[in-house]
């Protein structure tokens, strides 16, 4: 049985207790019993259930999750968490190929004769119950589902996917287009441009990869991910991420127990929750956070040919002394800098 697995940062589980495992990638590890919350290695067969466990940020870092492999029967006593004594940890995988793995998962799991299908312009596809399975192909396209285990996808430009069901998930390849999902364990992928994807249910993630996108997630342990230029990733709840790697982009966290995360030139990372941390690595990146909560940043310099080399990375909390509540900063010959 295939699935994925949860860490904290450095592949290792249960850090707090006499239990604590080290794991690496493309290793097989092997325990003498399996007993659920007890005894051997723990996994999850519907990739975003991981974050039930492992949310995207803790008070150690950002979670890691990778794919995994049963090589024996594993056991449940719930359906979302399997635990297997002889388990294969395969490759580290991030945020947006957990949301990918999320709607084949939804896919391949749905009833046929719950589908309906519209190829053609100005189409809609719509279904109600469970299982079933929305897809619309043309321009100006609509699929809508409000059922549990439900999937709509669009391909066509101007279409809008929209789930209001429980593990659901809501996909656009197109050009200004739209995923939702108000339903818990739900997935909205978007990849082309200007496009949006927005989650309001718990465990959910939202993630863009085209040009001027926003992915906002308003629920608990949920993941908000953008690699397009200009874009914006938005978390309101805690324990949550939001993550861009694009250039001149926005990381917004108000829940508690979050992080912020910039990568991109010019980009901005933002949180408001206790105990939250902005992390601004791009090139004239900036970072700002309320009382109590820890910023970092890199500063970026050129070595003799011209090439872009890290400088330096430094921490420091927010403690209305050094580092005021709500202000932005910089990282400017070593030293955390006020701008505007």
């Amino acid at each position: 049985m295939k699935g994925y697995k949860g860490f904290y940062p450095g592949l290792i589980c249960e850090p707090d207790n006499e239990h604590k495992k080290q794991y690496a990638e493309n290793t097989v590890y092997e325990e003498d019993k399996a007993k659920c919350c007890r005894s051997g290695m723990h996994f999850c067969k519907y990739p975003l259930d991981v974050f039930n466990y492992y949310a995207p940020s803790t008070k150690r870092g950002l979670s890691e999750y990778a794919e995994v492999e049963a090589l024996d029967e594993p056991v449940t006593d719930d359906e979302s968490k399997h635990c297997s004594k002889k388990l294969k940890i395969g490759a580290k995988i991030g945020i947006p190929a957990l949301v990918q793995a999320s709607v084949e998962y939804i896919k391949n799991n749905i009833v046929e004769t719950k589908k309906e299908s519209a190829t053609g312009d100005q189409s809609a596809a719509t279904n109600t119950g469970d299982r079933s399975a929305a897809t619309n192909t043309g321009d100006r396209s609509a699929a809508t589902n409000t059922g549990n285990y439900s999937a709509a996808t669009n391909t066509g430009y101007w279409s809008a996917a929209t789930n209001t069901g429980y593990c659901s998930a809501a996909t656009n390849t197109g050009y200004c287009s739209a995923a939702t999902n108000t339903g818990d364990r739900s997935a909205a992928t978007n990849t082309g441009n200007y496009s949006a994807a927005t989650n309001t249910g718990y465990w959910s993630a939202a993630t863009n990869t085209g040009y001027c996108s926003a992915a906002t997630n308003t629920g608990y342990c949920s993941a908000a991910t953008n690699t397009g230029d200009r874009s914006a990733a938005t978390n309101t709840g805690d324990q949550s991420a939001a993550t861009n790697t694009g250039y001149q982009s926005a990381a917004t966290n108000t829940g508690d127990q979050s992080a912020a995360t910039n990568t991109g030139y010019q980009s901005a990372a933002s949180v408001e929750g206790k105990d939250s941390i902005a992390l601004a690595f791009g090139v004239e990146s900036k970072a700002k956070g309320t009382l109590g909560c820890y910023i970092v940043l890199a500063e970026w310099g050129e070595d003799d040919e011209g090439n872009r080399q890290l400088k330096t990375v430094k921490c420091h909390k927010v403690d209305g002394k050094t580092v005021k509540p709500g202000t932005w900063y910089m990282l400017k010959n070593g030293k955390f800098t006020e701008v505007k």
